[in-house]
């Protein structure tokens, strides 16, 4: 399975929220009693992504839960240019493009 790089947009296919991939987990590492209050409960054994949200929260999302966002602009989050200073192309970059 590709996983999405750190800086990729993503849109969640279940909530219909856009957000910026911030870190990666190679499968779910939240506890066991997160993972049964998550409503989809997907399957633990795929990876799982730390997102700033649109709007400004921040979740974890399994990989089957997503899909690459087309609109190649920026998300509005308070944090994401402490983490990215720089957004091209659609992507968000952690060293500045100049």
């Amino acid at each position: 399975m590709t996983t999405f790089d750190i800086g990729t947009v993503v849109h969640h296919l279940h909530y219909d929220y856009r957000g910026v991939i911030v870190e990666v987990d190679e499968s779910c590492q939240a506890d066991e009693a997160w993972y049964r209050k998550n409503r989809t409960q997907p399957d633990r054994n795929q990876p799982w992504y730390h997102v700033f949200v649109d709007g400004g929260h921040e979740t974890y999302v399994a990989h089957s839960n997503l899909e690459e966002d087309t609109a190649g602009t920026p998300i509005n989050h308070p944090h994401v240019t402490r983490v990215f200073p720089s957004f091209y192309k659609g992507k968000y970059h952690r060293q500045s493009l100049n």
